[in-house]
């Protein structure tokens, strides 16, 4: 019997995730004020960095099964600010706090610097009605 390879992992689902966001955080530093299209991607940040963290246990499953303990905690600590920043970004949008996701957009922006997306992608704008869908969770 052969392996079952599934193609859509959760790393590549976090792949995928990670250039939404610096995606969504170029266009994000675009906007002149809070408008609707400054909510539609706060909230696709945020909803995007709970996904991400989502991720981070089924990812390490594997690990745990052959016991490698110390690479799985070391993925988690790698990759813990996703589900921080997300908690935090979510409590400022909810508030309406557009400081405090300006500066979480910031350490979000950080986190992710090294990912390069060239200026014609194929992401499109997956952000369209993420306010809608973030107001109802």
């Amino acid at each position: 019997m052969s392996r079952v390879i599934n193609p859509e992992s959760a790393g590549k689902l976090r792949n995928n995730l990670t250039r939404a966001v610096v995606l969504a955080i170029r266009e994000l530093m675009k906007q002149p004020g809070p408008n609707e299209a400054a909510h539609d991607l706060a909230a696709f940040i945020v909803l995007a960095l709970e996904d991400i963290a989502g991720t981070i246990d089924v990812s390490v499953q594997a690990w745990e099964k052959r016991d490698y303990w110390v690479k799985a905690d070391r993925f988690r600590m790698e990759w813990d600010w996703a589900g921080t920043l997300g908690r935090e970004m979510r409590s400022a949008l909810q508030t309406e706090d557009w400081g405090r996701i300006a500066v979480n957009t910031a350490r979000v922006a950080q986190k992710l610097g090294k990912i390069t997306i060239p200026e014609r992608n194929r992401i499109g704008t997956p952000w369209n009605g993420a306010y809608e869908k973030f107001s109802k969770r």
